[in-house]
């Protein structure tokens, strides 16, 4: 996947693409990858990267939403579990099993939990990924041992999917230009183009070189998530907004707080979400909140509440109480939640997608959650092509194979996460050893892989690389810091750029990162 080959191939295409795809997020690449798959002529267009915004910032779960099952939103729960399954067998080398304790204290309702969660296998069926079952205190902490012991009583045991998402985001390109379609990041839409009152086409200006280029589709598809509201007024100024964005903060901890495979899942905390502490990459994801937001940006900060929330709930639960001295980063990112005219709570609107189509023909796809993108995807290409009088083609996503899709590998390879690509990066180690080296003693990401992430994965900038392709700016903001100054000499080597490209990359990442960092 090379950006400048995109372009190319867009400025030398002079006819209407079938689709134009606005949004390079979980939604905008599952749109892109569907209709390329069916043999349509498929352009994607991401103002910054793919999954800059929410898509790179989740909790890192592929899940069916238990609390969603207690609300008695089965039908959301059914498709959720459904579209786990499929996810673990399209990209296995991204997304894997993971256990959740549900800790009993006497406070709860633990007898729910129990039952509840054999209704959750039950609505998975033959995509289940194990069964729950009743653990006692000894069972509970033998699995967690720092798990907080006071008025424990036992435990849940389920199933549920863990993976990571920026690099799903990333293969999902690449699977989209595998079969014909063009991926371009830094491409923004600034407006649209019209035959008589309908939309035919974006006008869209590359964020690296001013360029602007007017492009012709039979349809144009709005995935823009918390942004879904700025491109329908840039299609209709009157237009009302459908977005009640909600904010999301995640606090990364040492592996010593949650050592073990085993993730904790605390149902009830004082905003009615649900609390999860997850094993990620050797460290330790704890969140989220959900707090409503009216301002919405590409770089959310959480608010001070947020994080005092998160720890103040980490500590109820575990025995070793975290403290802003042991936060390794904190992030944030806004969920595209639609309005339902009810409230102020954000925590209560359902995850179901909205799909709305425009007078002028533009579709609208949003809300939604990373574990449901692929069936968003499909029913909105099935009504984005009668919108634009397309032949009827079958969705194929159902058991489409994910770029680096690998089922036996080795997860004590620090490079399984690339999946069938892990191989080529290992090649470039051998024509040149030094790219073997670690870019930071604390984290494990080398030389080669940034290499690779400009030659393959349409890297751009620093950032992109120390905060997607590579997870270091949420595992670890200090040490992705120090990691900066090579990764900027590198990639300018790749991108052929001067030293002063480098010195201006590596400072504007270090100022980002900081705003990771807890003071």
């Amino acid at each position: 996947m090379n950006r400048q080959e995109s372009i190319q191939k867009l400025e030398s295409y002079g006819g209407y693409w079938d689709f134009i795809v606005i949004g390079g997020g979980a939604t905008g690449l599952g749109v892109s990858v569907d209709a390329a798959s069916r043999g349509y002529k498929t352009l994607l267009l991401e103002q910054n990267d793919f999954s800059k915004g929410t898509s790179s910032r989740s909790t890192k779960l592929v899940h069916g939403g238990v609390r969603y099952l207690r609300q008695g939103n089965i039908s959301l729960v059914l498709e959720a579990l459904h579209e786990r399954g499929l996810l673990i067998r399209n990209a296995p080398h991204l997304v894997s099993n993971q256990a959740f304790i549900v800790p009993n204290y006497e406070w709860w309702d633990g007898p729910f939990y129990g039952a509840g969660m054999k209704v959750y296998d039950l609505l998975a069926g033959k995509l289940g990924l194990g069964p729950s079952k009743n653990l006692s205190k000894e069972e509970t902490l033998e699995r967690i041992p720092t798990l907080e012991p006071r008025k424990l009583r036992g435990g849940v045991i389920y199933y549920d999917g863990q993976f990571d998402d920026a690099r799903l985001a990333v293969n999902l390109a690449q699977t989209m230009t595998e079969h014909g379609g063009a991926a371009i990041n830094y491409m923004k839409a600034v407006g649209f183009t019209r035959s008589g009152e309908m939309i035919d086409g974006v006008l869209a200006r590359d964020m690296e070189t001013g360029k602007e280029h007017e492009l012709h589709a039979r349809v144009v598809v709005n995935a823009t998530g918390v942004f879904t509201d700025q491109v329908l007024r840039m299609e209709n100024p009157e237009a009302k907004p459908i977005i009640a964005p909600s904010q999301g903060v995640h606090l990364i901890l040492d592996k010593e707080f949650l050592p073990g495979e085993s993730a904790i899942m605390v149902p009830q905390t004082a905003d009615g979400r649900v609390l999860f502490a997850v094993p990620w990459h050797d460290k330790v994801v704890v969140g989220t909140t959900d707090t409503p937001v009216t301002d919405v940006s590409l770089e959310p900060r959480p608010l001070e509440e947020e994080i005092k929330f998160i720890l103040d709930h980490a500590a109820i639960y575990m025995s070793k109480d975290p403290t802003r001295e042991d936060v390794r980063s904190v992030f944030a990112g806004l969920r595209p939640l639609v309005k339902t005219g009810e409230g102020d709570s954000t925590a209560s609107i359902s995850r179901d997608h909205y799909l709305v189509i425009s007078e002028s023909g533009l579709v609208t796809i949003t809300g939604g959650k990373w574990t449901t993108y692929r069936k968003m995807a499909e029913d909105t290409v099935n009504q984005a092509m009668l919108v634009a009088g397309l032949d009827e083609r079958e969705c194929v996503t159902k058991k489409l194979r994910i770029h680096g899709w690998l089922k036996h590998f080795d997860k004590a390879d620090p490079l399984h996460y690339y999946g069938s690509d892990a191989i080529h990066i290992k090649k470039l180690i051998k024509a040149d050893p030094a790219l073997g080296e670690k870019l930071h003693d604390d984290l494990p990401y080398i030389k080669a892989e940034v290499v690779w992430s400009v030659r393959s994965e349409m890297a751009r900038t620093v950032e992109d690389f120390l905060a997607r392709r590579s997870r270091a700016l949420l595992l670890d903001a200090r040490a992705s810091i120090e990691m900066a100054d090579e990764t900027a000499r590198l990639m300018a080597e790749e991108l052929d750029r001067d030293d002063a490209w480098a010195s201006e990359q590596a400072s504007a990442y270090k100022a980002l990162a900081k705003e990771y960092l807890l003071a």
